[in-house]
């Protein structure tokens, strides 16, 4: 039944969509969703979208595994040392607070245009795996540490045969929010300037009007993470399943 019900709150999604398009009930700057798959049909705009959806992809990509790797080893650091804890805290907590439209330009300055979507895409991704790994490594209930203690484990062993396996379903519980966030955070970097990717389009749209090519840009970004996210879900189910 979830099934059927997930197909009709889509169809019923689609069907308003494209009804407001129809009657401009949101004006004109929102299109029937039936002239945005007509441009995506077309030979230039399909090469359009996919060519700057490749370029997003593999940005996103790349910030994805650079987040998850940087925040896994941050959040084991700061277990198997715990005096590097509180600081590894806050300068996540900062780091996070700080607006992206402050921080892109400083990167676009410092690690260049094209690779401002890969660093910001990462720090979208290092926050929410630095908390769930944190938040997953103490989940290791007190009677498995005693266990570890009496037999003179020291906290590298400990890290690698406890928390680590302890941690696996929380790992892939951060996973399903970082794929998500690393595909916004690329196109946010893309916006402030670089030379390809669906950021650019959706400025570049935007600025000339081209209502059919924002809609497609946006539709196409929106595809992207909704894929990204149900694909690491089923990833959790089966880690849940086999660690939980």
């Amino acid at each position: 039944m979830k099934v059927v019900y997930g197909v009709i709150g889509s169809v019923l999604l689609i069907l308003a969509a494209e009804l407001i398009g129809q009657f401009q009930l949101a004006g004109r700057a929102w299109p029937p969703l039936t002239d945005v798959l007509q441009y995506v049909a077309t030979p230039a705009g399909a090469s359009l979208v996919w060519r700057n959806s490749l370029v997003t992809l593999a940005a996103a990509a790349q910030g994805f595994v650079l987040g998850v790797a940087v925040a896994v080893i941050g959040a084991a650091l700061a277990l198997v040392v715990p005096l590097l804890r509180p600081g590894f805290d806050r300068f996540a907590a900062i780091l996070h607070a700080v607006p992206t439209i402050a921080l892109a330009p400083l990167l676009i300055t410092t690690v260049g245009r094209e690779d401002t979507p890969m660093v910001i895409a990462a720090l979208s991704v290092g926050f929410v795996m630095f908390v769930t790994m944190t938040s997953g490594f103490a989940q290791t209930s007190t009677a498995h540490e005693d266990v570890f203690t009496v037999l003179g484990s020291g906290r590298v062993q400990r890290l690698a045969r406890l928390e680590l396996p302890q941690a696996v379903p929380a790992f892939f519980d951060g996973l399903t929010l970082a794929a998500p966030a690393a595909v916004l955070g690329a196109t946010i970097g893309e916006w402030f300037g670089a030379p390809m990717g669906l950021g650019l389009v959706l400025v570049s749209a935007m600025q000339n009007y081209q209502m059919a090519l924002l809609w497609a840009a946006a539709l196409a970004a929106t595809i992207m993470s909704l894929a990204a996210y149900l694909v690491f879900v089923q990833l959790q189910r089966l880690a849940v399943r086999r660690f939980a």
